[in-house]
C-alpha cells in the first residue's frame, strides 16, 4: 500500500452570488480545468468525490450523480457525495486521498460546491443550524453568527474585551482577498470599518459585527489527486506530508466554548505526522468562518496560550508579511464560504501558494503550508501539512 498523494490539478470557480448557474454548471466550471491541468482527460478519472452540503438551499440531492451530467464522460465512473457541515469538501477529499492512498484508485477527482444564495437570509440561517446540536442550539437567534456570538460573548467576558483584535482579522482578510480575483468580497474595508459599529457594519450576534461574519456564497472548487505527479501536468504537483482528523463533542454544552480542543489536537498530532512545527510553515489557510473563530484558531495551531490569541493579529505575526501568514488568499471572510466548496477551496489555495502561480497574493518562498478545515463549532477538525514538490 502506498500512502503517497499528490493534488497534481486544480480548478475554482469566482465565489460570488450566481444566480444563473446551476449545480451541473458551477461542478463542470470547476472540473474541467482541474482535469485539464493534470494534463489528463476525463476518461482518466477514476472515481469522483463531491462534496455538497445542501441542507435545503437547492432541491436536488445525490449530487454525486451529477457529476455524469456535468461531464458525460464520467456516465460510468463511480461517484459519490459527501457531507460533514463546513468541513464537507475536507470529507471529499479525505475520502478521496483513502482510495488513492489504498491504491484502489490511481487518480481521483473531488469537487466541492453549493448553491446558497437560493433562500431568504433567515431560513439560510435556519438551513446552517442544522449543523449545530438542534436539540439545545437549533433556536439560537441569529443564526449559526448566533452561536459564534455566544461563542465570543463567553471569550470576552473570561479574557476581557478583544474588539480590536476581530476587527484587525476582518481587516488583515479583506486587504489580502482583495488582491484574490477568485474571491466574492475584493474590498480593502480597513480597520476603522471593521472595528466600528455603523449602518453598513451593524452589530449581528453579541459582539460580532456584520464585518465579523463570512459571506453567504456560491460557488465550486476541484482538486484532481494522484499517488505521482504526472509528467504532462500544467502545474507543479503539491504533496501531502500529514492529513488528520478530530472530532469533537457536538453540543457546546459538553465543552469549554472558549477552547478548540479538538482543533488543537488535530494541530498536535498533524504537525507530529509531518515531523514539522510551526515555525517551519510558510502560511496557514484556516477556518475563519467568523472572527472570533480564527483568533481561537490562533490559539488552537500554538501560536498563543489560551487567552492571549489577539496578540499574534495585534503583533502582527498573522499579516501577510508576517511571520505566519494566516489566510493570505482572504479566507472565508472575504473569499468566501460556499459550505460544500470551503475545505476544497482552501487545498486549491493553498496548492497555489505552493506552485507559485497564486499570483497578486503569492507569498515568496511558499515552499511548505497548512490547511485548516472546520465543520460546525470546531466538531469536525481536519488539517492537511502540504509541501511543494518543485
Amino acid at each position: 500500500m502506498s500512502h503517497a498523494a499528490h493534488i497534481v490539478g486544480w480548478g475554482h470557480t469566482p465565489f460570488g452570488k450566481h444566480d444563473a448557474l446551476d449545480l451541473e454548471q458551477l461542478l463542470r466550471d470547476a472540473a474541467l480545468p482541474a482535469i485539464a491541468s493534470a494534463g489528463l482527460a476525463p476518461a482518466d478519472i477514476d472515481g469522483v468525490f463531491v462534496g455538497h452540503f445542501n441542507g435545503g438551499f437547492v432541491r436536488q440531492d445525490f449530487s454525486g450523480a451529477l457529476a455524469a451530467l456535468a461531464i458525460p464522460e464520467l456516465r460510468h465512473v463511480p461517484a459519490v457525495r459527501l457531507e460533514n457541515a463546513c468541513a464537507t469538501g475536507s470529507a471529499a477529499i479525505w475520502a478521496a486521498l483513502d482510495a488513492v492512498r489504498s491504491g484502489r484508485l490511481k487518480r481521483a477527482l473531488v469537487v466541492g460546491l453549493e448553491k446558497m444564495n437560493t433562500l431568504p437570509k433567515a431560513q439560510i440561517g435556519e438551513v446552517l443550524l442544522r449543523c449545530s446540536y438542534v436539540k439545545e442550539e437549533g433556536d439560537t437567534p441569529g443564526g449559526f453568527a448566533g452561536v459564534f456570538g455566544q461563542i465570543a460573548g463567553a471569550y470576552f467576558e473570561r479574557f476581557g474585551d478583544q474588539s480590536d483584535a476581530l476587527a484587525a482579522i476582518a481587516a488583515k482578510n479583506h486587504a489580502n482577498g482583495a488582491r484574490n480575483p477568485l474571491a466574492h468580497m475584493r474590498r480593502d474595508l480597513g480597520f476603522d470599518f471593521c472595528r466600528q459599529p455603523s449602518d453598513k457594519n451593524p452589530f449581528v450576534a453579541g459582539p460580532l459585527k456584520r464585518s465579523d461574519c463570512s459571506l453567504v456564497s456560491d460557488g465550486a472548487a476541484a482538486l484532481v489527486i494522484s499517488a505521482e505527479p504526472l509528467a504532462g501536468a500544467s502545474v507543479p504537483a503539491v504533496r501531502w506530508r500529514a492529513s488528520t482528523q478530530v472530532n469533537e463533542y457536538l453540543p457546546l454544552s459538553r465543552r469549554d466554548p472558549t477552547r478548540l480542543e479538538g482543533a488543537a489536537l488535530a494541530w498536535q498530532r498533524g504537525l507530529a505526522a509531518a515531523g514539522v512545527g510551526l515555525d517551519d510553515l510558510h502560511f496557514v489557510e484556516t477556518h475563519d468562518c467568523f472572527t472570533i473563530a480564527e483568533l481561537l484558531e490562533y490559539e488552537a495551531m500554538g501560536l498563543a496560550p489560551q487567552g492571549q490569541g489577539a496578540r499574534v493579529i495585534l503583533d502582527g505575526v498573522s499579516r501577510f508579511d508576517g511571520r505566519l501568514p494566516v489566510n493570505p488568499s482572504g479566507g472565508l471572510k472575504s473569499r468566501g464560504h460556499p459550505i460544500g466548496a470551503t475545505g476544497v477551496s482552501q487545498h486549491v489555495m493553498a496548492a497555489m501558494q505552493l506552485s507559485g502561480t497564486a499570483g497578486d497574493f503569492q507569498l515568496p518562498g511558499a515552499r511548505l503550508g497548512a490547511v485548516f478545515n472546520m465543520g460546525g463549532a470546531a466538531v469536525a477538525n481536519y488539517l492537511s501539512i502540504l509541501e511543494a514538490t518543485a
